[in-house]
């Protein structure tokens, strides 16, 4: 992974949801089968979000960098809602998972602004309709001069 994702505010504050959350389900009972698999679910949205930014840096175009934060957000809400139900379920620490909360508003906020960053001229048409910049149908029928920014650099990272 190169240095510049490490680096990101955002990438940080995902990897201290990491943390806090391995910190907060290891405290969840062993012999709760529910909690248990709760504690595999939040772990492993915890991993998709360092993934998937470090998946949004890696690209230019739009629709993909798109895509990786749709899938940000929905592990994102996920993590926020699990903590829910989780004295019903026989957590009886579940007042620490209100530190989760806090974090991921803090990343939430980190996260309003990386998307704004996105450069919306750095686009092939997403033909579903789903990732492009607004303005953009999926009927569009684009220009090559449209694709220049795929010449900017040697990699031609897509």
């Amino acid at each position: 992974m190169r240095e510049s994702v490490r680096n990101l505010p955002l990438y940080q504050k995902a990897g201290e949801i990491y943390e806090t959350l391995k910190i907060i389900t290891d405290l969840f009972p062993e012999d709760n089968d529910y909690l248990q698999h709760l504690k595999i679910n939040l772990l492993e949205d915890s991993m998709v979000i360092q993934a998937k930014i470090s998946g949004a840096e890696a690209v230019k175009l739009y629709d993909i960098k798109m895509e990786n934060a749709a899938i940000i957000r929905k592990a994102a809400r996920d993590i926020m809602v699990s903590g829910n139900n989780l004295e019903m379920f026989g957590f009886t620490d579940s007042k620490y998972y209100k530190l989760i909360r806090n974090l991921i508003e803090e990343f939430r906020i980190l996260f309003v602004e990386w998307v704004a960053g996105f450069d919306p001229k750095h686009f092939i048409v997403d033909d579903w309709g789903l990732f492009n910049p607004p303005g953009i149908s999926h009927d569009y029928i684009q220009n090559d001069d449209e694709l220049d920014f795929l010449d900017e650099d040697e990699d031609n990272d897509f």
